[in-house]
């Protein structure tokens, strides 16, 4: 899956029919703020909102429990309207099987005591109450839920608060993220770079923990769809290149059309086998066919990238996966290693060669050409980019002798020189200083890679997590 499948979300909310003839237009009002939590669902515009209404007695929670099921939610918005009997919550729970997100929001971030009290009629003061008494239900639902063996998640605030909102908007980004990886297809071309054990991973714990499907492909399929690319395709091509780098002027004809060529039939692969990611890596003999492809594929994988293909070199399964997540929460996810540090700066200098994320550049994103790919064969173009200025997150898909979790940190990508050697490099600064950040982050045993991209998302990760039952570690 390359694009995004819309996210089916499955929002109810929980009252008591015993109220509605006691207090006249409680549910409506009710039904009201219910809707306003839906319109804060749907603003991504990614979403299929199921709403089930608002479930009052047991007989409705399992109705609304079985269309649920029938349209295939993803995730469950449990909203707290007043007081209810779990007895309405657990059929819709039990039925679904979904993660649930219980939604302790009151309509206001408190009650107008004055005119609260001024109201005079008990009966009237009582419906205005269980208007805001959301949070009632809170420890009862937990208690049930926790007896029952069913996992969920809280949000606590208001209508009208920003925090909650966002809150809100980013549980739906965690969600559509966890189902585009359940969904995305990763490719696998070539083989581990050799020796690099941290890079080793097990391919069954990856489908068993992120989903999806992993594609074993040969090179010689790219090899054979290359041959048969025509000069129009390859024109075609070679502006595109123009339109998204700064092509350097020392950049040869040959090493253009070269380069285009194997573009042309790297985006026809992806297309015909559904990829929604790629790991690569590949030497070949020198002056085989081979070779002539795996050495002027970085242009071609850079534009892929940023059309929401993430492509991993030197075969890093696990960094492709993390460059995926960051892309499926728009954040981007550019392929990076530690490169230097500068203590007089006290910054860490990250960044890797072949293809980056022209998406978060800071600038101009070149295209140069390179006499050797250093630890690599041959030679070639690549891409010379800085990631954008401003707030950043580092992702490590990690594997440790407990399992699979997520590294993270934020710091922030900083102007000053970089290493203008055909590479993506950037600067990055991080609030607990360059020599607690790399003995930190190092200490839990990642990979030497990871995916930087832009914002802070670490608490869109942890909530990934959370739906996916993976461990996540914040360095800072």
């Amino acid at each position: 899956m390359t694009g995004q499948e819309k996210l089916n979300v499955g929002l109810f909310g929980i009252g008591l029919d015993t109220y509605w003839p006691q207090f006249s237009g409680l549910k409506e009002r009710l039904e009201g703020y219910q809707r306003e939590i839906g319109g804060i669902i749907n603003e991504s515009g990614a979403v299929n909102l199921i709403d089930g209404g608002l479930v009052d007695n047991p007989v409705r929670a399992r109705s609304v429990g079985v269309l649920f099921k029938q349209k295939q939610v993803d995730i469950l918005f449990l909203y707290i309207s007043t007081y209810a009997l779990s007895s309405t919550v657990l059929p819709v729970a039990q039925i679904t099987g979904v993660p649930i997100l219980v939604l302790n929001i009151q309509p206001a971030s408190t009650i107008d005591y004055d005119s609260f009290n001024r109201l005079g009629d008990r009966g009237v003061m009582t419906g205005e109450w269980l208007a805001h008494c959301q949070a009632c239900s809170v420890p009862e639902i937990a208690n049930v839920f926790n007896r029952a063996g069913i996992e969920y998640r809280m949000l606590t605030g208001y209508l009208g608060e920003n925090r909650t909102e966002e809150d809100l908007r980013a549980w739906v980004r965690a969600a559509a993220a966890v189902k585009t990886m359940r969904f995305n297809r990763l490719g696998i071309m070539g083989h581990y770079y050799a020796g690099m054990l941290d890079v080793y991973t097990d391919l069954t714990r990856q489908v068993a923990t992120l989903g999806g499907h992993i594609e074993l492909v040969e090179i010689d399929e790219l090899a054979s769809i290359r041959e048969g690319v025509s000069e129009k395709e390859v024109a075609a091509k070679v502006e595109e290149f123009q339109q998204f780098f700064t092509v350097s002027s020392e950049c040869s004809d040959t090493e253009i059309l070269r380069a285009a060529k194997t573009s042309v039939a790297l985006d026809r692969l992806v297309e015909r086998r559904n990829l929604g990611s790629l790991a690569y890596y590949y030497e070949g003999i020198r002056g085989s066919a081979h070779e002539d492809i795996i050495t002027s594929v970085i242009a071609g994988n850079t534009l892929l990238i940023g059309r929401h293909v993430p492509v991993a070199g030197e075969c890093e399964v696990k960094n492709a996966q993390a460059m995926k997540i960051m892309d499926s929460l728009g954040a981007g996810g550019s392929f990076s290693e530690f490169y230097t540090m500068d203590f007089d700066d006290d910054i860490v200098m990250l960044g890797h060669d072949g293809p980056g994320h022209f998406e978060i550049a800071e600038g101009d994103v070149g295209l140069v050409p390179l006499p050797v790919y250093h630890g690599k064969p041959g030679n070639g173009l690549s891409i010379q980019m800085t990631v954008k200025h401003g707030p950043v997150t580092l992702l490590s898909f990690c594997e440790g002798s407990e399992g699979v979790f997520f590294l993270v940190a934020e710091g922030e990508s900083v102007p000053g020189p970089v290493l203008n050697i055909g590479n993506t490099n950037s600067r990055y600064r991080f609030d607990i200083g360059a020599r607690s950040f790399i003995e930190r982050w190092s200490r839990f045993g990642p990979s030497h890679h990871c995916a930087i991209g832009v914002g802070h998302v670490a608490s869109d990760i942890k909530k990934i997590g959370s739906l996916m039952s993976i461990a996540c570690h914040q360095v800072c």
